[in-house]
C-alpha cells in the first residue's frame, strides 16, 4: 500500500485541474495533484486571454452558458484584479455581416442575462469619430461596442495552484502518472517525477486532464469509462502593437467565425483564433501555416495596416477538449462541460471532467464538488466566490490604488519596474521586491523587465522550473527580448538560477 492516503487526487494542472484542487482544499480535503508538465502548459496557457460571457454562443441558444459565464466574469474580476482587467470590444459593422439589428438585440441579452456591477454597458460606436475606427479600413464608418474581461490565462492557473498548495494541497508538478488502480477501497497511483517514482493512494479520484482525459482514463482499463472527446486546434498569433489599435476588435468573418484582436502586453496586438478538428492532443499545439494565412487575411480585411508573415512575433496553438455533441462545424461544438462520475458499490469514484472554459472554471470546480460530496460526509460549504487568489487582496479602493500606494512606499524603484510587478503578482509583489529599495537590489537584469530576485520568488513560490516556464507562462517577458542572441542570454541565466530547484 503506497504510503499517504489523501482524499482527493486530481490529475491535471491546468485550470480546471487546480480549481478542484482548490476547492476541495479548500472545504478541508486533503488533496494532492499531479501535472505531468508545467502548471498549464496545455491548453490553459493557449486561450484567447479572455474571461467573457460568449457572446457568439448566443447563436446557438446557449443562454445558460452564457449566463453562467456573465456571472463568473463578474466573480474573477474581484478575486483576481491584478490579472483581469475590461476592455472594450468594438465590432465593426459593413454589408454582408450579421444584420445589425440581430447584433444589437445579441448584445442586449449580453448586457441583460446577469447583473453587471464593475462591466459596462453596450453601445453603438461612430468610427468616423471614435478614435477606435483610427485603424480600421476607411470602409468601416460604424459599429457596436461591448465589454468583457483580459486575462492572463497562465499566471490565472498559477494562482489557482497557488491558492490550492496555500490550503494545504501537495502539488506535483512534471510528474506523469504512469499507473492507476483500485485496490482496497482506494486508488493506487503512481507517478514519475524529478525526484524518481512516487506513489499515493487516495479516497477519490479525478481525472482533469484536458486533451489528455481519455488517455489518464485509459490507464484503469474499461472501467475507466474512456471519455469520446472533440479536440479543437485554436491558432494565435501576435503582431507588433497595430498603430492606435488600443480597444480589442471582434472582426466577422465571410465564413461566419469571428476573430479577436486584442491589445496584448502593452506593444503588441493578439489575433485569434481559429477551431480546426485534430485527431490526437499533440496534433494541437502546433500552429499551421494556413492558419496563421487566415488570421492575417482576417486582420488584413479590417485594418487599413497590411499584416505579412513576417510582422509575426510569436504564435501558439492549443487543443479545445469538447464535448463531442455531433455538430457538424467544429465552432458549433458546445464550450459548455460535462462531468462523468465512474461509481461502483464498493469502489473508489473517479470523475472524468470533460470540456469547460477558463470563464467558468470555478463553477465547474463547485460542480465536481458537489457531485463527489456524497462520498465526503461533512465536507466545508462552498467558498471560492468570495475568496481573493493570492496576490487579489488589493483592498476597496481597487488595484490602481494599490499600486499607487505602493509606488509611495518604495519611490527609489522606478515606476515601470513597479508597475509591471503589480500587473503580474498584485500584492505578492511585495514579496518580489522583499527588502529592495532601489532597482539595483533585484539584483541582474536577465532581460524583457525579469531580475535576478523575481525569477528566484518563482522558482521557489510558483514552479517555475524551466526558461520556458519564465520567460512564456508565468510572465511574457521572452516577448519583449526581441533579439535572439539576447534570449539566448536569458535563456542561459534563467537555467542557471533555476537549476537549485527541488523538482518539487
Amino acid at each position: 500500500m503506497p504510503s499517504g492516503v489523501y482524499d482527493l487526487a486530481v490529475v491535471g494542472g491546468g485550470i480546471n485541474g487546480a480549481g478542484i484542487a482548490a476547492d476541495a482544499a479548500g472545504r478541508g480535503l486533503k488533496v494532492v495533484l499531479f501535472e505531468k508538465g508545467d502548471l498549464a502548459s496545455g491548453t490553459s496557457s493557449a486561450s484567447s486571454k479572455l474571461i467573457h460571457g460568449g457572446l457568439r454562443y448566443l447563436e446557438h441558444w446557449e443562454l445558460r452558458l452564457v449566463r453562467e459565464a456573465l456571472i463568473e466574469r463578474e466573480v474573477l474580476l474581484a478575486r483576481a484584479p491584478h490579472l483581469i482587467r475590461p476592455l472594450r470590444f468594438v465590432i465593426p459593422h459593413a454589408a454582408g455581416m450579421r444584420p445589425r439589428s440581430l447584433m444589437r438585440l445579441g448584445l442586449f441579452l449580453y448586457d441583460h442575462l446577469a447583473a453587471r456591477r464593475r462591466i459596462p454597458a453596450s453601445g453603438t460606436v461612430d468610427l468616423a469619430r471614435d478614435p477606435a475606427g483610427r485603424p480600421l479600413r476607411a470602409a468601416f464608418q460604424a459599429g457596436l461596442s461591448y465589454y468583457d474581461c483580459l486575462v492572463d490565462d497562465a499566471r490565472l492557473v498559477a494562482m489557482v495552484a497557488m491558492d490550492a498548495a496555500e490550503r494545504g494541497a501537495a502539488v506535483h508538478t512534471r510528474t506523469p502518472v504512469t499507473r492507476l488502480a483500485r485496490q482496497g477501497g482506494v486508488w493506487e497511483i503512481t507517478g514519475e517525477g524529478p525526484s524518481g517514482t512516487m506513489a499515493v493512494a487516495a479516497r477519490v479520484l479525478v481525472n482533469a486532464a484536458g486533451p489528455w482525459c481519455a488517455e489518464v482514463a485509459g490507464l484503469v482499463g474499461s472501467q475507466g469509462h474512456v471519455p469520446t472527446l472533440r479536440l479543437v486546434r485554436g491558432t494565435h498569433i501576435v503582431v507588433p502593437r497595430i498603430d492606435g489599435a488600443e480597444d480589442a476588435y471582434l472582426l466577422q468573418n465571410p465564413d461566419g467565425r469571428v476573430v479577436f484582436a486584442l491589445p496584448f502586453e502593452r506593444a503588441f496586438t493578439l489575433i485569434g483564433t481559429t477551431e480546426v478538428d485534430v485527431t490526437r492532443p499533440e496534433d494541437g499545439f502546433a500552429a499551421s501555416d494556413a492558419e496563421e494565412a487566415y488570421l492575417l487575411a482576417t486582420a488584413g480585411r479590417f485594418f487599413s495596416h497590411a499584416l505579412a508573415k513576417d510582422d509575426i512575433v510569436w504564435r501558439f496553438a492549443g487543443v479545445r477538449p469538447l464535448v463531442e455533441d455531433g455538430a457538424s462545424r467544429a465552432s458549433a461544438v458546445s464550450r459548455d462541460y460535462r462531468l462523468d462520475l465512474v461509481a461502483s458499490e464498493g469502489q473508489p469514484p473517479l470523475l472524468n471532467v470533460i470540456g469547460g472554459k477558463i470563464t467558468t472554471f470555478r463553477r465547474l470546480a463547485e460542480a465536481a464538488l458537489t457531485r463527489l460530496a456524497p462520498f465526503f460526509p461533512g465536507v466545508g460549504a462552498a467558498w471560492t466566490a468570495y475568496a481573493p487568489l493570492p496576490g487579489g487582496d488589493v483592498g476597496a479602493d481597487g488595484i490602481e490604488a494599490y499600486g499607487a500606494d505602493l509606488a509611495r512606499r518604495h519611490r527609489g524603484l522606478s515606476e515601470g519596474m513597479l508597475k509591471r510587478l503589480v500587473s503580474l503578482y498584485g500584492t505578492r509583489a511585495e514579496r518580489v521586491l522583499g527588502d529592495a529599495k532601489k532597482d539595483a537590489d533585484l539584483g541582474q537584469a536577465i532581460g524583457g523587465g525579469l531580475t535576478e530576485r523575481e525569477v528566484i520568488y518563482l522558482r521557489d513560490h510558483e514552479w517555475a522550473r524551466t526558461a520556458e516556464d519564465v520567460l512564456w507562462r508565468r510572465t511574457k517577458a521572452g516577448l519583449h527580448i526581441g533579439d535572439a542572441a539576447q534570449r539566448t542570454q536569458a535563456e542561459a541565466m534563467l537555467s542557471r538560477l533555476l537549476a537549485s530547484a527541488d523538482g518539487a
